[in-house]
C-alpha cells in the first residue's frame, strides 16, 4: 500500500503537538486505510481490506489501532452486539439505535458541538472527539 501523503502530515502534526514518537509504518497504512473507508470497520474488514493490498497481520491492526486511538487519531464505536467498529477521526459520529434490531441509522447534525467546544475552553482535558447514541426501538420493530 503506498503512503497517503496527507497520513503522513497528520502523523507529522500529531508528533509535534503530543511529543508522541513517529506513527510506525503499520500505524501509518492502518491510518490511511480507515481514511479510504466510507464507513467505520471492524479491525477484521479492516485488515482483509488492507490484506488485499498488502501482507499484513491482524495483531498488527489491532496494535496500530489501539495506538491511534490514544493519539485521538482514530475513534471507535461498540455496537449491541458487541462489535467494535473503527473510523479515522474527521468528525464526531451520531447514531439513533434499536433496541431489538441493532440498527444504528447516522444522525447528520450535531446537538452537542457547543457543549464539546465549551469543555475544550475550560478544562484542561484536551478533546479528541466525541460519540453521541440515542437508543429506543424502530419504525420497523414496533409494528
Amino acid at each position: 500500500m503506498d503512503r497517503d501523503p496527507s497520513a503522513e502530515k497528520i502523523c507529522e502534526a500529531v508528533a509535534a503537538v503530543t511529543h508522541a514518537p513517529p506513527l510506525t509504518a503499520g500505524q501509518q497504512a492502518v491510518l490511511a486505510a480507515l481514511r479510504q473507508q466510507p464507513q467505520p470497520l471492524s479491525a477484521q474488514a479492516l485488515h482483509r481490506a488492507m490484506y488485499a493490498q498488502r501482507p499484513i497481520g491482524l495483531a498488527t491492526v489491532y496494535r496500530a489501532l489501539d495506538a491511534l486511538k490514544l493519539l485521538g487519531l482514530v475513534q471507535h464505536r461498540v455496537t449491541l452486539p458487541g462489535e467494535t467498529f473503527y473510523s479515522a477521526v474527521e468528525h464526531d459520529h451520531h447514531y439513533l439505535t434499536c433496541l431489538q434490531c441493532g440498527t444504528s441509522v447516522p444522525v447528520e447534525t450535531c446537538p452537542v458541538q457547543e457543549l464539546a467546544a465549551q469543555l475544550q475552553g475550560t478544562s484542561s482535558f484536551r478533546i479528541y472527539y466525541h460519540t453521541l447514541e440515542f437508543f429506543g426501538v424502530c419504525g420497523g420493530c414496533e409494528g
